[in-house]
C-alpha cells in the first residue's frame, strides 16, 4: 500500500466538473526539513479490531439475508462514505473514475479534443475552445450545441456521461453532431483525440507599465508557465516605453492545486531558502517544512497578489508566504480558508482514500483553516480537525500584524463589483450566452465595443422577450407566496386581502421597473463582455480586467512607490 501526500482544494471530486475541482499537492522534489512532530496518540487496537469485526458481520448479514437482493459493491461504498462523512469534508473515497480525474487535474493533461462544455437552458453547449487542439482546428465555436456523440443523442444525458464519451485514448476518433445558431440542421465533425494541456496561466498582459498574470490553478507545469509569462512581459515592457513598474498575480477564483507548484511559484518572487509553508500532523512523516530552492526571477519588482473568497489551498499558501515575508501586497477579499492536508492512499482495485493527515501553517506559524461548521455541505461533521486559531496575532518579517483562523486577510480590502439580482436572473437562464451565440452567427467581426448602448439594449430586450423571460424581484416572489397561502387558508373569504395585495403588487412592479431601468448600464456591459468573449476570449479577458476595481486598485498602488512602501512598512 503506497501513500502519496496531497493538499487538496476545497471541493469533493465525485460528480463535479474538472473546471470546478481543485487539484492536489504532491510533496516531492522540494527542499525540506522535518518539523517537530506531534506525539501520536496510542491506537486502541482492541477497540479497532472489535469495530472492524462488527462492521464485517453487519455487512455479511445484510448482503446474504436482506429481504431483497443488494448490490454488494454499492453497499460497501455506501458504508465507507457514511463512515467518512463523520470526518472533515475533504476526506473522501474515490473509485476508478475519480482516481482518473484526480490524475488529470494534478498533471494538467487529458486526452480529448480541447473544449469546455456546460448545459445552457437545457442545451449542451461549447463554452470554451482551447486553441491548437482538434476542436479549434475543425472550426468549432463557443455557442455551438452538441446534439450527439458517436451517433448517440445527448439530450437528457448527464454532463458527466457526455464528457466521458468525448474523452478517450490518444489517437482515437470521436464524432460530434453539432448545431450552430443561424445554420439549419446539424453537422457531424470527426475529431481525433490528442493529449490536451490545460494552461494554468489563463491570461498575461501589460496594463500601462504594470504586468498582469492570472493563474487558474496549480499543476505540474504552472511554474514554467509563470516564468515564461513573466519573462515575456519584461521583454514587452523593455521593447515599449520602459521597464515594468510592477507585477500583479491574480489568484482570485483559483481553488488551488499541487503544493510543490505553489512553493515553486512563491520562489519566483521570494529569496532562495525562504520558508513557504509547513505541515504538522500526528507523526514525523506528516510534519515537514518547505523552503524555496531557486533564486527569484524578480526579487525587487513591486508585487501584488489578488485573492477572494474562492482563492483556496495552494493559492492561500502563496498569498500567505508573500504577505509574511513582506514581499508584496495582498489585495482583494478574505480567502477561502483551507488549511488541511490530505494524503492519497492507494487501495486495491484502483480505488484510493483521500485522508486528511495534517494541517499546513504559513511561515509565521498561523493556521488559516476556517472553523468547520457542524453541518458542512450536507455532512454532519462530528470528528472535525481541532486547533483553529482565529484571534491569535502573528507577525510578518517587518513586524506587521496578521491573523489566522479564517483564510488570508488582505492588506488592502477591495470588493469586486457585485451583479444585481436582475443580472443574476438573466445569467442563470443563459440569456447573455444565448444572445451572444445568436449575434456571433450573423456577424463576422468583433466590433462589439463600438455598438451603441441604446441599440444594443433594445436588441437584447427583444431577444429576452422572445425567450419569454419574466423577472420577479425577491419582494414580488414573496408576495406571490403570500397570495397562495391566503387562498389556501381563507378561500373566498380572503378576496378582500387579495385586493389589498393587488395594490401592493402594483407598487412593487413600479419599483422593480425603476430598478431594472437603473441596471441598463450594467446589463449593456455584461452583454458586450459576453459578445466579445464569443469572438475573442483574450480580448474579453483584457476588457474585463480594465473594468475591474480590484485590479485597478493594484495597478494604482504599484504605480505609487510611496504608498506601496508605506503599506508594507518599509
Amino acid at each position: 500500500m503506497t501513500v502519496i501526500r496531497l493538499n487538496l482544494i476545497p471541493v469533493r471530486l465525485r460528480g463535479l466538473t474538472a473546471a470546478a475541482l481543485a487539484a492536489a499537492a504532491m510533496f516531492t522534489g522540494m527542499p525540506a526539513v522535518h518539523a517537530a512532530a506531534a506525539v501520536p496518540a496510542k491506537p486502541d487496537w482492541f477497540a479497532a479490531g472489535r469495530s472492524i469485526e462488527l462492521l464485517g458481520e453487519v455487512y455479511r448479514e445484510v448482503a446474504e439475508n436482506y429481504v431483497d437482493p443488494v448490490d454488494v459493491s454499492e453497499l460497501m461504498a455506501a458504508g465507507i462514505d457514511g463512515m467518512l462523512e463523520k470526518l472533515d469534508p475533504y476526506t473522501d473515497f474515490l473509485d476508478e473514475s475519480g482516481t482518473q480525474e484526480l490524475d488529470e487535474l494534478t498533471t494538467g493533461h487529458y486526452a480529448g479534443i480541447g473544449i469546455t462544455i456546460s448545459i445552457i437552458s437545457g442545451d449542451l453547449c461549447i463554452t470554451s475552445v482551447i486553441e491548437g487542439n482538434a476542436a479549434s482546428k475543425a472550426g468549432l465555436l463557443i455557442g455551438d450545441r452538441i446534439v450527439s456523440v458517436n451517433g448517440v443523442r445527448v439530450r437528457n444525458r448527464s454532463i458527466d456521461d457526455v464528457r466521458a464519451a468525448i474523452k478517450g485514448a490518444v489517437g482515437s476518433n470521436v464524432r460530434l453532431g453539432i448545431e450552430r445558431p443561424g445554420r439549419r440542421g446539424s453537422r457531424e465533425y470527426l475529431l481525433r483525440r490528442a493529449e490536451v494541456r490545460v494552461d494554468t496561466v489563463g491570461y498575461a498582459g501589460l496594463f500601462g507599465a504594470i504586468g498582469y498574470i492570472g493563474m487558474n490553478s496549480f499543476a505540474e507545469h504552472s511554474c514554467d508557465e509563470l516564468r515564461g509569462a513573466l519573462q515575456s512581459l519584461l521583454q514587452q515592457a523593455a521593447a515599449g516605453n520602459g521597464p515594468l513598474k510592477g507585477i500583479v498575480l491574480d489568484l482570485r477564483g483559483n481553488p488551488g492545486g499541487l503544493l510543490n507548484a505553489a512553493v515553486d511559484v512563491a520562489a519566483v518572487f521570494l529569496e532562495k531558502g525562504s520558508k513557504v509553508v509547513s505541515t504538522i500532523g500526528r507523526g514525523a512523516e506528516n510534519s515537514q517544512v518547505y523552503l524555496t530552492g531557486t533564486e527569484p526571477l524578480v526579487p525587487l519588482l513591486p508585487f501584488a497578489v489578488l485573492i477572494d473568497g474562492d482563492s483556496a489551498s495552494a493559492s492561500e499558501i502563496v498569498a500567505g508566504a508573500i504577505q509574511e515575508h513582506d514581499r508584496g501586497l495582498i489585495i482583494g477579499e478574505v480567502s477561502f480558508g483551507k488549511g488541511l492536508v490530505q494524503s492519497i492512499v492507494n487501495l486495491p482495485y484502483d480505488h484510493v482514500l483521500k485522508l486528511t493527515t495534517s494541517k499546513y501553517h504559513t511561515p509565521s506559524g498561523r493556521l488559516i483553516q476556517k472553523p468547520l461548521p457542524h453541518q458542512e455541505g450536507g455532512r454532519k461533521v462530528v470528528i472535525g480537525p481541532s486547533g483553529v486559531d482565529s484571534t491569535r496575532a502573528y507577525y510578518t518579517d517587518r513586524h506587521r500584524k496578521v491573523f489566522g483562523g479564517g483564510g488570508i486577510r488582505p492588506d488592502v480590502i477591495v470588493r469586486a463589483t457585485e451583479h444585481s439580482a436582475y443580472e443574476h436572473a438573466l445569467d442563470r437562464k443563459g440569456l447573455f450566452f444565448k444572445y451572444a451565440s445568436r449575434y456571433r452567427a450573423s456577424h463576422d467581426r468583433a466590433d462589439v465595443q463600438d455598438l451603441q448602448q441604446g441599440r444594443l439594449l433594445a436588441d437584447f430586450g427583444r431577444f429576452v422577450d422572445s425567450e419569454r423571460f419574466t423577472y420577479r424581484s425577491r419582494s414580488q416572489q414573496t408576495l406571490d407566496s403570500l397570495k397562495v397561502i391566503i387562498r389556501k387558508e381563507y378561500g373566498r373569504d380572503g378576496d378582500g386581502l387579495a385586493l389589498r395585495l393587488g395594490d401592493l403588487e402594483k407598487e412593487l412592479t413600479a419599483k422593480s421597473s425603476k430598478g431594472l431601468a437603473g441596471d441598463s448600464v450594467r446589463v449593456a456591459t455584461a452583454v458586450r463582455q459576453e459578445l466579445l468573449r464569443h469572438f475573442d476570449e483574450k480580448r474579453a479577458r483584457k476588457a474585463a480586467i480594465e473594468a475591474d476595481p480590484v485590479a485597478a486598485k493594484a495597478f494604482s498602488l504599484l504605480s505609487d512607490p510611496a504608498a506601496y512602501r508605506s503599506l508594507l512598512g518599509r
